[in-house]
């Protein structure tokens, strides 16, 4: 005799829950598969969203549609997939004990009891919000749903929205930023901590910040929202916590998300210390029968060993293969962790990051690091080159990578995607001085971004090399510090443009017979730099040898300076 085909149940149809059913299929034919999703929609590209709202293409069944161009609904699902998809239908309690899902289709009302053998909780997360009155009002809305998207896609090609705040300078604030401006609407981002892009290092989101300034969009840091203001019941402002008002017709709340863990914690499943459910490296939760994955679990650092929240989409699938091949066949796969990875298009630019950024590798008790930032080309300057700036995070006492972020009009996600993988095999940064990467002028310089990245930082941990970032060569300036200022580029390069905090001009070519001019005090803090701060480095290494004992290199030279210029 048979034994009865294994009943599994999937709550949640965004990405994560759907992978994890379509792996389950492809590993048991047999198995009966339902999956229930709150929305009318399943299996939606999110992260596309902003790019629909934006205009980058018309058709909305691109979000929820095959590579081969088949939308995804449950038709779908059933007739390729065997997989029983129902829509509009809410998980409202689970019964461990009986192992039943209670459900309610939500158009009808109608409740029913569901019986499964292993069960997959992939209810994401929700919107946060400001505390402010107002939030209510017709013109204040997330980016979150399908609904959403079409509601802010309709206000586009409606026109009729001539002024429109974006709360919250994150990834997906600045996506919404740049979809909004390019349907010609005023745009401004409100970002209550006190620099946009909290994860970046803060040189780099200031440069980031003069780049979305100017493409017209205003920022404002520091300040958070206090109440959306309107007009019988409609949004016809908002107000700062400072006083300010900002009349506008639209809001898009871009400030985060938190777990959906409600159905979990009813059904005493362990939620973890980052208030998503905790689940092991086979994404089981404290059930081994219930499974858990995508924005509502919490992940695990592959550099701190920490838990931590990662609401990302292409985890989210990852998670859901994973469980889903542990369904049919437990304990077969794992998902060790993360190294939190991504990326955004801001304008001409991109922002991309992997690991830990200083700060946030301080926060975590890594305080004997090191960093190196740089600027440069992605290609040949013969090739059209373009500028990339990044900044590359190790321990000290190990040389082991723990962070990278690169932003710029150049190539920036492959940089990070090979800094990710070093950091997933646990190199170190010399180990990055010797990688063997594809050279050919369409792609890369001789020396990748990456691998002269890893130069400067070596250098650096190996003394040879002492640098100031941006900022700090900035607050010496500002402070009227003793230092003496060198730039060692070409006199037309200085006439062009300047620093303007009383730096002196002696280029590099000219710098041996011009040692006299340099401080007769050896100890004298000595700061050079030029356009990208090779010839600055070089410039050092000059009044090294010649006894001077305090030279610093500003990294990343005139390049990743993000402040005001004199031309």
């Amino acid at each position: 005799m048979s034994s009865q085909p294994l009943r599994i149940l999937v709550i949640g149809g965004s990405a994560a829950g759907p992978k994890a059913a379509a792996k389950a299929r492809r590993m048991d034919e047999h198995a009966e598969i339902m999956l229930v999703q709150r929305e009318k929609e399943l299996s939606m590209a999110s992260c596309g969203f902003p790019y629909y709202v934006g205009g980058t293409f018309d058709d909305r069944n691109l979000l929820i549609c095959t590579p081969a161009g088949v939308v995804r609904d449950s038709a779908f699902y059933g007739k390729a997939k065997a997989i029983e998809a129902r829509v509009e239908t809410e998980a409202l309690a689970i019964d461990r004990e009986a192992k039943t899902v209670t459900i309610k289709h939500l158009p009808s009302d109608e409740r029913q009891t569901l019986h499964y053998d292993r069960l997959v909780i992939a209810t994401g997360a929700t919107p946060m919000c400001p505390n402010a009155p107002g939030s209510e009002l017709d013109g204040v809305q997330t980016l979150h749903s399908m609904a959403d998207a079409d509601a802010l896609r309709a206000m586009r090609d409606a026109r009729q929205v001539r002024k429109a705040v974006v709360v919250g300078g994150g990834l997906i604030g600045f996506e919404v930023c740049e979809a909004l401006r390019l349907a010609g609407i005023d745009t401004t981002v409100i970002e209550k901590t006190g620099q946009i892009l909290p994860f970046l290092d803060p040189d780099l989101a200031k440069l980031v910040e003069n780049h979305v300034r100017a493409n017209g969009p205003d920022i404002i840091v520091g300040n958070g929202v206090a109440e959306f203001l309107g007009e019988e019941g409609r949004l016809v402002g908002v107000k700062l916590e400072n006083g300010t008002e900002l009349p506008c017709q639209s809001a898009v709340i871009a400030v985060g998300v938190r777990p959906n863990i409600g159905l979990a914690r009813r059904a005493g499943l362990e939620i973890g210390s980052e208030g998503g459910i905790r689940v092991n490296e086979y994404m089981q939760t404290s059930d081994p029968d219930i499974y858990a994955v995508g924005d509502c679990v919490e992940c695990t650092s592959l550099i701190t060993g920490k838990s931590l929240r990662a609401p990302y989409g292409d985890i989210a699938n990852l998670q859901g293969r994973v469980a889903g091949q542990n369904l049919i066949d437990p304990g077969s796969a794992r998902f060790p962790g993360i190294t939190q990875t991504g990326i955004c298009k801001i304008f001409d630019y991109s922002v991309g990051f992997t690991g830990l950024s200083v700060h946030k590798a301080r926060e975590q008790g890594l305080d004997d690091i090191e960093s190196a930032t740089i600027s440069g080309l992605d290609i040949p300057v013969f090739m059209q080159g373009k500028l990339l700036i990044s900044k590359l995070v190790a321990e000290r006492a190990t040389g082991r990578i723990i962070g990278y972020h690169c932003i710029g009009p150049g190539d920036v996600s492959k940089r990070v995607a090979t800094v990710a993988m070093a950091i997933r095999g646990g190199l170190t940064v010399e180990d990055m001085t010797n990688a063997d990467l594809p050279y050919a002028p369409p792609y890369s310089l001789a020396l990748d971004h990456t691998i002269v990245a890893a130069h400067v930082l070596d250098n650096k941990l190996k003394g040879r090399m002492c640098g100031l970032s941006a900022s700090e060569v900035k607050q010496r300036a500002d402070t009227g510090a003793d230092c003496f200022v060198l730039d060692t580029r070409s006199p037309q390069e200085f006439e062009d443009m300047r620093l303007g905090i009383g730096e002196r001009l002696i280029p590099l070519g000219t710098l041996r017979a011009r040692l006299d001019e340099l401080p007769e005090d050896k100890d004298t803090e000595i700061i050079l730099y030029c356009k990208i701060s090779l010839r600055g480095y070089e410039a050092a290494a000059i009044l090294q040898a010649n006894g001077w004992r305090n030279v610093r290199v500003m990294e990343g030279g005139i390049m990743a300076w993000p402040y005001a210029r004199e031309k």
